[in-house]
């Protein structure tokens, strides 16, 4: 949309990426080899490890606001290197343990609780520190930066998870995540953060309250949490049913399984890289509005499989879910910074970690309706409910931004 010419990203946000490259690889590698070392080393059932799963996803409820309380108090970049710190520790007791043969499952859990801690301090500092590094005209490009580094995560660490404990072993796979960790603080550790004024002492709940209103309030940062929480509730809706669908309904074999499922890690890859020229070309409310409705086409192409029952709609679904939404976040990612005060851009950005609590709720959704009515029940409903996010989206003054916009100052608090 704008001829202005965007300068290259400076070498001190590169070395931000390049940290959060380590720390998301760090993370995905842990968490694909903990349910392996429960089940391979330890022995247990479905049942428990559904329990690991949970001490895993808790943190991310349990931590995201304190996390934002933090990054807007004090330091965000030793706040993101402690976090990163903590993490290595975590990752190197299970390493410990599991050399010495003293592993258990209760202890698996407690140091992966801790280790996932770490995990959601970071992420919601991340967002909060990069207008700090880089120009306001540069903010979608880094934001793409720093989202491609966690698609390739998301998509690469898993299997390399696997791989590692089955070439190596378990105790390896967690000293690689820990070394990966070790080297994102170190990164963070030559960034140069520009100074902030101090904020007053106050009660934490009214440091709560203050984050939340402003975005509840806010008409373009309240609709855009409504439909991400939407988002989350279907997405994870539909993932919760697609596997037994899959292997039923579609006749996938576990290696058809997983090749359609990593159709969306490749969608969120092209997304991410294709994201900046989006940006320049597109309105800034258009990109907007292109994650939820593409939701709305995948869930929709999904749930043609059960008239025309072929795995290339099921995966065609997945990337496109992979697509749209990468989107959305790099640019509801730039809006949330240019319109939120330096001073709460970590309880901000916390907040929308909680949106991620929307993730059970689709998941025991998917559970009832799915136990109830079939998996194919639960399609049409993920249809309906992603229908409703895009229509919460395209009923917004989001859509309407024809570009990024300025950047707010403290004045605009609430």
């Amino acid at each position: 949309m704008s001829a202005t010419k965007v300068p290259p990203l400076p070498s001190t946000f590169n070395r931000l990426a390049w940290s959060n490259l380590a720390a998301q690889s760090a993370e995905q590698i842990a968490l694909a080899a903990a349910p392996i070392v429960a089940v391979l080393l330890l022995g247990v059932g479905e049942g428990q490890t559904g329990l690991l799963q949970t001490a895993l996803t808790l943190p991310f409820i349990l931590f995201a606001i304190p996390a934002g309380l933090l990054a807007d108090r004090i330091s965000r970049r030793w706040l993101m290197a402690g976090a990163e710190g903590l993490r290595a520790a975590a990752l190197a007791g299970i390493l410990l343990l599991i050399w010495l043969g003293l592993m258990t499952l209760p202890l698996l859990a407690l140091l992966g609780f801790v280790a996932v801690c770490g995990t959601v301090v970071y992420s919601v500092a991340a967002p909060a520190l990069v207008p700090s590094l880089v120009a306001p005209l540069q903010l979608p490009a880094a934001n793409a930066r720093i989202e491609l580094a966690r698609t390739v995560a998301f998509a690469s660490g898993p299997a390399l998870g696997g791989v590692l404990v089955g070439w190596v072993g378990a105790a390896p796979a967690f000293g690689c995540a820990a070394a990966l960790s070790v080297i994102a603080v170190v990164l963070l550790s030559g960034i140069y953060e520009p100074p902030r004024k101090p904020v007053p002492r106050r009660h934490p709940l009214q440091d709560i309250k203050e984050g939340a209103a402003f975005v509840l309030h806010h008409a373009l940062l309240r609709p855009v949490f409504i439909t991400q929480f939407i988002f989350n509730t279907a997405s994870f809706l539909l993932l919760a049913v697609f596997v037994p669908y899959a292997v039923r309904h579609l006749g996938l074999t576990a290696t058809g399984v997983g090749t359609t499922l990593a159709m969306y890690g490749v969608g969120m890859v092209v997304g991410a890289l294709l994201a900046t020229r989006v940006m320049r070309r597109l309105a800034f409310g258009t990109v907007i509005g292109l994650g939820p409705v593409t939701g709305f086409v995948a869930a929709a192409v999904m749930a043609l499989t059960t008239i025309v029952p072929t795995p290339l709609l099921a995966g065609l679904s997945f990337f496109l879910l992979g697509v749209g939404p990468i989107l959305w976040v790099i640019s509801t990612t730039t809006l949330r910074q240019s319109v939120t005060p330096p001073s709460l851009l970590g309880r901000v950005s916390a907040i929308n970690i909680m949106s991620y609590g929307a993730r059970p709720l689709g998941s025991a959704l998917g559970a009832i309706v799915g136990g109830f009515y079939g998996a194919e029940a639960c399609l049409y409903l993920a249809t309906a409910i992603f229908g409703v996010q895009a229509l919460v989206i395209l009923a917004s003054p989001a859509v309407s931004l024809v570009r990024q916009p300025e950047m707010v100052g403290e004045a605009a608090r609430c």
